[in-house]
């Protein structure tokens, strides 16, 4: 082989490992973007897309966000699911997995409150007065009253609750579709499936096939919170700069915009 061959061999070498090495070099920043789970109560879906949404873009790194039932969400905690940050749509759920000593103890912080309303099918929508003995029975007819399953989805719970003590839950509790979450029963009214549901304020302004009918006393039940925390096996640093933008000022214009009060 000639000396100049030899020379271009080596110096087309050399290129080709420079050409590597630079694009390794700029793929690293994005390699090293940390991912962080989040665990979050199905009815917070549409503010809590544009609150990471947002956090990805200011930071590079990236949130992945599994939505259900307060309930399960906490049931797949406890059997181990690998998560960083659970939100809850009520206090009981948090509790449960915080007596199981899966949270960072003082990361548990209140951060929502929301209503429970009635709503219909947008076509159909009639304003309904809820007070003690309303008849949503009569109202029903032969259909079904679309909810949150009433022994476990928070939602159902607190809409069991308020039925309860405005003295008509005897009346329809035969009549009760339960669904997994607060999104499944409000699909069910939206598609028409059930003429009325008990839904959360937020749900009902994210659905635009439905329209909010009555909404029920606030002292019907028990206050509807939401709390946030961060789970005791999380070790990534990128959890807690998510967790602290959820908590600050920077996200409270994407909750008031569907509907949530920001708790302070």
């Amino acid at each position: 082989m000639g000396v100049h061959r030899r020379q271009w061999i080596k110096k087309t070498v050399a290129a080709f490992a420079a050409a590597w090495l630079g694009t390794a070099l700029l793929a690293a920043p994005a390699m090293a973007a940390e991912k962080v789970t989040v665990f979050a109560a199905a009815s917070l879906k549409n503010a809590l897309d544009d609150i990471t949404a947002a956090w990805q873009k200011g930071t590079g790194n990236e949130a992945t966000i599994s939505y259900a039932a307060s309930s399960a969400l906490a049931k797949q905690i406890e059997s181990g699911a690998p998560a960083d940050i659970f939100i809850s749509a009520d206090l009981d759920w948090m509790d449960y997995v915080a007596k199981k000593k899966l949270i960072k103890e003082g990361s548990a912080t209140n951060l929502l409150g929301n209503r429970i309303v009635l709503v219909a099918s947008k076509d159909e929508a009639e304003p309904v007065e809820i007070k003690k003995g309303f008849d949503l029975a009569k109202l029903l007819g032969d259909g079904r009253l679309a909810m949150g399953a009433v022994d476990s989805v928070p939602a159902g719970k607190y809409g069991k609750s308020a039925l309860e003590s405005l003295g008509v839950w005897s009346s329809v509790e035969n009549k009760v579709a339960g669904a997994e979450s607060v999104r499944a029963a409000l699909l069910l009214v939206s598609r028409g499936e059930a003429p009325y549901g008990i839904v959360y304020q937020t749900d009902a302004a994210a659905d635009k096939e439905v329209k909010i009918v009555g909404t029920f006393p606030e002292d019907s039940h028990k206050p509807i919170i939401y709390p946030i925390a961060i789970l005791a096996e999380s070790k990534n640093a990128a959890a807690v700069s998510l967790f602290d933008y959820i908590k600050s000022e920077k996200a409270v214009p994407f909750f008031e915009k569907q509907g949530f009060t920001v708790l302070k």
